[in-house]
Parts: C-alpha cells; structure tokens; sequence
C-alpha cells in the first residue's frame, strides 16, 4: 500500500513551472504572477474520493476524483481547458493522465522522504515541486 498523500503540505522547490505553463499557453504576465506565488496543498481522502485542494493568495484550484474511474475536468483558474481525466496507482506514484487539447498532459504525486513530490507534464515539459507538511502550533 503506498503511502498516505493526506495532510497539509507547503511549497519547498519548484522547477520549471514557466516551461510547463509556456507548453499549456499560459499568457507571459499570468506566468510572471504565478512564478512568484507561495503555494500549499491539502490532500484529503475518504473512502475511495480524493480531494486535492491547491491554494495561495492569488488563485485557488480543487479537484475531487475517485482513483480508475475517468471523469471530466475543467482546469478553471489554471488554463481553463476541458480535459478527461484518470487518476491511477503506478506503484507508490498517484497519476493523473489528462486527455485533451494539449498532448501528454498529466502529474504525479508521491511521498519520498517525507516530502510530497509532484510532478506536472505538458508536450514535454516538466515541472517538478516538492513540498513538506506545513507545521501546526502544536508543533512549534
């Protein structure tokens, strides 16, 4: 069983998000905002229903699915494309393969470490983030 994704997770690294935002038409001026965003995540599961919530002070994305059953997705906020999409267990990677406009478009989320790792994919590029779980004050 691969690891549990569920927590809260802030942003540590982010490579080549403006090449992956170039490949899925991202305007430059969305791209220069984007680039200076502070990203977390929220990873929350119940039963066999995920719901990965994606939030900064600029924009917000939530997407809920269940894992192997394909469903419809539009990308509000992002690059507000319709996109069928399929989540999957690869191993102890959580894939995400989008069927659209742009071709080889997907990501994948997996624990190593620790860290929440993601990768996005789009004709080519990749970006890659790494988070760590966000600390409570219980904790501090």
């Amino acid at each position: 069983m691969p690891a549990s994704l569920c927590d809260t997770w802030d942003i540590m690294s982010n490579v080549n998000l403006e090449g992956y935002m170039t490949a899925l038409g991202i305007s430059p001026c969305l791209r220069k905002i984007a680039l200076t965003v502070k990203m977390k995540k929220v990873i929350e599961q119940q039963g066999d229903q995920y719901t990965i919530k994606t939030t900064s002070k600029v924009k917000n994305y939530t997407i809920a699915f269940r894992v192997g059953q394909e469903f419809e997705e539009f990308t509000k906020g992002l690059d507000n494309r319709r996109v069928k999409s399929l989540v999957t267990w690869e191993g102890n990677k959580l894939v995400c393969e989008q069927i659209g406009e742009k071709k080889n478009r997907g990501w994948a989320h997996w624990i190593e470490e620790d860290k929440l790792h993601l990768e996005l994919y789009c004709e080519g590029e990749v970006c890659k983030q790494i988070f760590k779980k966000m600390r409570t004050s219980e904790e501090e």
